[in-house]
Parts: structure tokens; sequence; C-alpha cells
């Protein structure tokens, strides 16, 4: 993590200077610690003894997920967007079989399905037309795409939302014109009444394919090894961050 990269977030974590409680030294290594487990798609216990303790560096991750410490960066962080234009779409991640097995609570699947292939993970994300994320979402791997767009439409305000095909649903393409924001979706192809489509818009779709090329480089992302979605979540959030800030 580079110097300004720190200096964007370390005023919004836990345990800094001023803050109420003890003040925590190692916020940096800890942060660094967590980006490297996921860049190298290591074990936990396989963490490099310069960051400590792996046990300490995991518990204190499970901890501040709980505490939503890592969802308010990448909120905030977020915040600082262009509304002119986003995209939407999807990328599936395998799950690796440790990630299985976690105890369901409340009837929780932990966001982890077996449609054909094995065991997967979906991740969705909305991009704007500077490659930066503003939303996100996780669920299981079988989970249809157009699910998730309403609900994460609600967390945006664009001039105009890019999609594929397969977010052409009259339910969607209804709450976009309601709230004056134009759809660049292409019309699926049994359509009697194809829309009009703005190609100079929809070639910016790349954007989005380019932003999970990038953060499949973490290989800790591109195969899920987390039993809990608190867990999986919150390191994507903190990817998503280090992205916008990079």
């Amino acid at each position: 993590m580079s110097d300004s990269q720190w200096e964007r977030i370390k005023d919004r974590l836990p345990g800094r200077e001023g803050h109420v409680g003890g003040t925590a030294a190692d916020n940096r290594l800890f942060v660094q610690a967590v980006l490297y487990r996921y860049r190298a798609g290591i074990p936990w216990r396989d963490l490099p003894a310069r960051f400590g303790d792996w046990k300490n560096v995991h518990r204190r991750l499970r901890r501040w997920c709980e505490g939503g410490v890592i969802e308010r960066i990448f909120r905030h962080l977020a915040a600082d967007r262009d509304n002119d234009c986003m995209m939407i779409d999807s990328t599936i991640v395998r799950a690796h079989q440790h990630s299985a097995g976690a105890r369901k609570k409340g009837g929780a699947d932990q966001a982890i399905g077996w449609p054909h292939g094995g065991l997967t993970s979906k991740i969705y994300a909305i991009v704007g037309a500077a490659g930066k994320a503003v939303a996100l979402s996780l669920t299981p791997g079988q989970r249809a795409d157009i699910t998730e767009a309403a609900p994460m439409l609600d967390e945006v305000d664009p001039k105009a939302f890019i999609a594929d095909r397969a977010y052409d649903a009259d339910p969607l393409i209804e709450k976009l014109e309601e709230r004056q924001i134009t759809p660049v979706i292409p019309s699926r192809k049994n359509r009697r009444d194809p829309r009009k489509l703005s190609f100079r818009l929809y070639k910016n779709r790349n954007i989005i394919e380019r932003f999970f090329a990038r953060l499949k480089q973490f290989r800790g992302i591109a195969t899920r090894y987390d039993r809990l979605t608190s867990t999986f979540l919150a390191a994507l959030q903190l990817v998503f961050a280090i992205m916008r800030i990079n």
C-alpha cells in the first residue's frame, strides 16, 4: 500500500490517534496483511511472520467485519463518484472446497451455490465511467443476474445505466424510466419492439469487464476460500476501496 493510499483511509480506522479506546500502532501493517493474503491467495496460517500472528490478523478482520469498519471505508470512498453513466455486470468465482461447511444461521446459504460445475459465488458490481466500483453484492453462483439489479440501483443515481442483454427486463426498464435514467441495455431478440440503443455509450461496457479482470488478479478473490459471506464481502470491499485509490 502506497503512502497516498494509506492517507485516504487511515483516519477512518478504529485505533487511530485520538479515537476512543487504545491507539493501534499497526493499523497499516494489518491492512497490508489482509491485502497480501487475498492478493496471494494463501491460507491464513501461511501469512509471512512479518505481519504477526496469523490468528490475530484473522481475528481482527472478523472483528472489523462485525463492526462494519471496512464497509464504511468502501461507502465513504464510493460516495466520491461521477453520476454521468454507470454500468452493472457480474462475474463467477470458484468457491474452494474449504469454503463449504459453515453453519447456516437463519437459513443463510453463505452466498455459495451449486450450479453445474461445482461450488461458486457470484460477484455483482456497479462501476462508474472511471472504472471505480460504487456498489457491490454477493450471491450464490446460480442466481440470475437480473435479481440484483434493482436493489443495487437504489444505491446510485446515474444519468445513464449500461448493462448487457441479461438485464433486459420490463420491471428494471420501467424503474429506470421512472427515475429518468437512460437505459443503455440491448433488447432481447424476442422483443417485439426493440428499444433504440446508443452504441456510443454501450461500447463503454468494456470498462466493467476490465474492472473484473483487475479484481481477479487477487487470487484470494478469484477463488473463494472464506466460509463466511461477511468475511469474503469485507475482503471485496477492501480490495474495491484500494482499487479506487490506486
